[in-house]
C-alpha cells in the first residue's frame, strides 16, 4: 500500500469509528477506539474512546511502517 493510499483511506474514514492497534515494542502492544477527527499532510488525529478522552496524532507513516494498525 502507497503512503497516497493510506492518506485517501484514512480521510475517506473522516468521522468514523476505527480501532486502533499501537506497537510499542518488546512485545507490548495499545489498543484504542478511536474516531478520526481531522487530517493533515503528514499526520492524523483521532480522538480516543476510553474513559478519559484523549487527542493523539500519528502520521501516515506509522501506518506504512506497520507500528500503528487501523481496523475500520
Amino acid at each position: 500500500m502507497t503512503l497516497q493510499e493510506i492518506k485517501d483511506k484514512v480521510s475517506d474514514n473522516i468521522g468514523n469509528d476505527v480501532v486502533i492497534k499501537c506497537n510499542l515494542g518488546r512485545n507490548k502492544f495499545e489498543k484504542y477506539r478511536a474516531k478520526i477527527k481531522e487530517t493533515y499532510k503528514n499526520v492524523f488525529i483521532v480522538e480516543v474512546r476510553d474513559k478519559r478522552c484523549e487527542i493523539k496524532s500519528f502520521t501516515y507513516t506509522d501506518v506504512m511502517t506497520k507500528t500503528i494498525k487501523i481496523d475500520y
